[in-house]
């Protein structure tokens, strides 16, 4: 049994056991206390045990109980605190009319019953049993306050959780308005010079070919550093646009931010000036999401500071797939500096590695250069 059924149990018993010991202790009545009248008391108290899945029937059994002991003239009145109970119980859950219906049967049976059996005067009946049914109507008084307590509570209750969902609903929908204005920024900001800049790219290299004259590496690095830039707000303006919701494969698409892509970004940084190799260690193999885009990003902004800052140089990148995280390293050995000054590329890189409960080392080398190197766990938990 549960807890809950063990203290109906026990409840149940400590009734039986009150009752007995008040009609122990009751001044003598017409009819000695005896093995029929404590049967009567030890029912009425432990039928209270089924008193939550059939509160009407234990009333009903108990209320028979105590009309029988008091109407064979037993003393005291001991089977009343079990009917009180079940009383309680039956208006607990709403059956008000069979509490009324069972009290006024009681009383009713009751005077009946025991100026039949007994001779007495109807006047003394009377006010024994109306005190006795004053009590079960003071039990289903309080039985109606703890419900109407019960359900204000709920109710209470309700509300806040309707409060809650009304501020999570108004977060969500500010969210919604806060990412299409910065979509709406995005796109009247960036894509408009973007796309000349493209377009002009385009066009120069088409001039060029047509005049037979060698394309400038750098006209070309525009070109595929426009198209790249173009692709990710294409795609980041649709994310901005659109309702949040599982996200895809960080492998999906072309156009996805992920190590799959590695080769094209460094062909970008090849074109740019700068020299790059690449070494992957490990068995090349799907990852997290998460993972594979934070990886991406990290060679993405470490190549791009090696080509703006590092001056003519070379990089190598190194990817090792491990069993329990993936270790990224990045060096250069252009000119180094004595005092990192950390940007906003740095400091986004930190944050996304820091996202995934990885760790992150950037900084000048030894002899020139600059050094970023990054392990991310494949086994991540999100805060």
């Amino acid at each position: 049994m549960n807890r809950q059924a063990w203290r109906d149990v026990a409840l149940a018993v400590a009734a039986a056991l009150a009752a007995v010991a008040g009609a122990v202790t009751a001044p003598a009545a017409r009819a000695s206390l005896d093995t029929r009248g404590v049967v009567f008391l030890v029912a009425a108290g432990l039928v209270l045990v089924a008193r939550r899945r059939y509160p009407r029937a234990v009333m009903a059994a108990a209320s028979a109980c105590l009309l029988a002991y008091l109407i064979l003239g037993y003393p005291g009145v001991g089977p009343a605190l079990p009917v009180l109970i079940a009383i309680y119980a039956t208006v607990r859950i709403g059956a008000r009319r069979t509490a009324a219906a069972g009290i006024g049967a009681i009383l009713v049976g009751g005077m009946t019953g025991e100026i039949l059996s007994s001779g007495a005067h109807p006047p003394d009946v009377f006010q024994r049993w109306f005190l006795l049914i004053g009590w079960m109507v003071a039990a289903a008084v309080l039985a109606e306050v703890a419900r109407h307590r019960k359900a204000y509570l709920e109710q209470v209750e309700q509300r806040a959780e309707e409060a809650e969902r009304t501020r999570e609903e108004t977060a969500r929908r500010r969210a919604d308005e806060e990412r299409l204005r910065i979509a709406r920024e995005l796109h009247d900001s960036l894509t408009h010079s973007i796309s000349i800049i493209k377009v002009q790219a385009g066009v120069a290299v088409h001039l060029a070919h047509k005049r037979g004259e060698p394309v400038p590496d750098a006209l070309l690095a525009i070109q595929h550093a426009s198209g790249d830039a173009m692709r990710e707000l294409r795609n980041t303006l649709e994310v901005l646009r659109t309702d949040p919701g599982p996200a895809p494969s960080a492998g999906d698409g072309p156009d996805s931010a992920c190590l799959a892509r590695l080769e094209h970004l460094v062909d970008g940084a090849r074109l740019s000036g700068l020299a790059v190799t690449v070494q992957i260690d490990g068995h090349t193999r799907p990852l997290p999401e998460d993972v594979d885009a934070t990886a991406y990003r990290i060679v993405q902004e470490s190549l791009t500071n090696a080509a703006r800052h590092a001056g003519p140089a070379t990089a190598t990148v190194r990817v090792e797939y491990g069993d329990e995280a993936l270790t990224l390293r990045i060096d250069d050995d252009g000119r180094g500096s004595a005092e990192l000054v950390p940007g906003v590329g740095l400091t986004g890189m930190r944050e996304r590695v820091t996202a995934l409960g990885g760790t992150l080392t950037t900084g000048p080398r030894p002899g020139g250069g600059f050094s970023v190197h990054a392990e991310l766990p494949l086994a991540t938990v999100r805060a």
